[in-house]
């Protein structure tokens, strides 16, 4: 017996020696955790890369920006108004229940909800109709000529398995949402979850009755969110993690010179913004006054004028970053090199503009920022506060986690803010997405239309033109509409675009291949390591 208990344990010992050689753990970090597991709230990029490891669409994108099949084999429009779509048979759900037409149906009317974050993705879709248990046919409202582009953004859950646990209505928001769609996944992806701790771990693992090719060496997949620079740099430097983003832009030269270590660079479709209340009477920060400074495009026009913006290209941004004039970046269908081109800097000019106001010796504000969200995001809004002071804006930081800023500056809260950081990367990389999510009037008449549109700018003209873009497919005709709407926004200082922002990962060389996507989405299904 003695003999035995000495077999098994020394048998136990060389497996546990024995799995590191085979374990392949990829270990990585950014700046703030994810919003949670719900494929249809938090429409954001980090969010939407971990919701792809778990979920499906009917169609992916790669890292290339390419579209191929996914829950759907094949797609074809019958009719300019439907979408007829092959679904792939004999995928499973991580629960092991099978994918269905029934559960497109769900997901996509379900993804339209008007708690949805997600609802910019399937607005035109008004009906979808089961053919047979893998054939639906999407019926949009009007022509859609960027539905496909869209649709890798609308996540596929199970029908029984969001009624099972009474989560078949997405719950808007991410500080204090528990809803179980939130916290728990089940999809039909290439990862199940395994762990999930917020704001501390959440740990993947591979799901081996995928359907699909692996093209990864993982058995094990670990995301740790490292709010402090110098930390998630020290945590690469030391092997505590395989991989961060984005690297610091003061220790991009670094790690470039550091042995181990690769930094992968490029641009980055991401617009950053400010966005002003422009529909209260009274600012939140003027109680009492009954006036509200940015309602007045004068005042919007005096904010911009004042921002020097390649100052913070130049000083806070390391030269990391392009400048913009426009809400969307090149690269983006629809974009104007011509109004691209940003108003002059002209501080003086500002004073005088804020004095035909009504606001001579200026105004208070509070300028809210996220901390951990894009790159050098309170360092810039530090860099603006000055800026304003010297045209009498007196402005309060109010720097925060990007949970709680998203929160506040979201619907769940009122839109609580006057004067706040946004930056948007069109998922679609269509000027329509940006039109629809942030230019158009809040709840305009379609599912998710001006969701993000924070300080709820209003122009019945754009609201206009991005309803007839959404169903153009003349081109040329469209992508006039697009100027046009973009120009009266920019005329009217809707919102204050800053730059792009350019990527930066870092690498260690443990980490044989990760593709970098200009989307800034890191999707672990292609991580190789060594």
């Amino acid at each position: 017996m003695m003999r035995s208990r000495l077999l098994m344990a020394a048998a136990a010992i060389a497996l546990l020696m024995a799995a590191p050689a085979d374990a392949k753990t990829f270990r990585f970090s950014s700046s703030g955790d994810v919003n949670g597991l719900d494929p249809h709230v938090n429409n954001e990029t980090p969010t939407n890369a971990m919701k792809n490891n778990l979920y499906e669409a009917l169609i992916y994108r790669l890292p290339d920006l390419k579209l191929v099949p996914s829950l759907a084999t094949e797609w074809k429009q019958t009719s300019p108004t439907v979408w007829r779509f092959k679904l792939r048979q004999g995928v499973k759900f991580h629960d092991g229940s099978p994918f269905t037409a029934d559960d497109v149906a769900f997901s996509i009317k379900r993804n339209n909800h008007e708690q949805s974050g997600m609802g910019t993705y399937s607005a035109s879709v008004v009906d979808v109709k089961k053919i047979d248990d893998f054939t639906v046919e999407l019926v949009t409202n009007v022509p859609d000529p960027i539905l496909d582009q869209n649709l890798p953004a609308v996540f596929i859950m199970s029908k029984t398995w969001a009624e099972k646990n009474n989560t078949t209505t997405p719950v808007r928001g991410i500080v204090g949402n528990e809803s179980y769609a939130n916290t728990h996944a089940n999809g039909t992806g290439p990862f199940k979850v395994l762990e999930r701790v917020p704001d501390t771990r959440t740990v993947l693992v591979p799901n081996k009755e995928w359907w699909g090719k692996v093209e990864h060496n993982l058995t094990r997949v670990e995301l740790r969110p490292i709010a402090n620079a110098a930390t998630r740099v020290a945590a690469l430097l030391s092997g505590e993690i395989d991989m961060m983003y984005p690297v610091p832009l003061q220790d991009v030269p670094r790690l470039k010179r550091t042995a181990g270590i690769k930094v992968l660079e490029g641009p980055e479709l991401r617009t950053i913004f400010f966005g002003m209340d422009q529909w209260r009477p009274e600012s939140l920060d003027m109680p009492g006054s009954g006036k509200n400074p940015f309602k007045d495009v004068r005042v919007r026009r005096a904010v911009y004028q004042a921002i020097d913006i390649n100052a913070i290209q130049r000083v806070v941004m390391r030269g990391a970053s392009t400048p913009t004039g426009l809400m969307i970046a090149p690269g983006i269908n629809g974009f104007s090199k011509e109004l691209n081109e940003r108003y002059p800097l002209d501080p003086e000019g500002a004073k005088k503009l804020l004095a035909e106001a009504g606001y001579p010796e200026g105004f208070p504000v509070t300028l809210d920022c996220p901390n951990d969200r894009y790159v050098n995001d309170e360092a810039i809004c530090q860099a603006v506060v000055p800026m304003l002071a010297r045209i009498g804006v007196q402005v309060k930081l109010n720097s925060q986690t990007k949970s709680k800023h998203f929160d506040k500056i979201g619907q769940r809260s009122g839109n609580a803010s006057s004067f706040y950081m946004l930056g948007w990367t069109p998922g679609s990389f269509d000027a329509h997405n940006m039109l629809f999510n942030i230019l158009v009037t809040m709840n305009s008449g379609l599912p998710g239309a001006g969701a993000n549109n924070s300080g709820r700018y209003s122009n019945a003209r754009i609201d206009e033109l991005t309803k007839l873009i959404g169903g153009e497919t003349d081109q040329e005709k469209r992508n006039q509409m697009i100027y046009e709407a973009m120009k009266i926004h920019k005329e009217e200082f809707g919102h204050i675009p800053l730059h792009q922002q350019a990527l930066a990962w870092g690498l260690r060389d443990s980490v044989v291949s990760m593709p970098q996507s200009p989307s800034d989405s890191a999707q672990v299904r292609f991580v190789k390591m060594k």
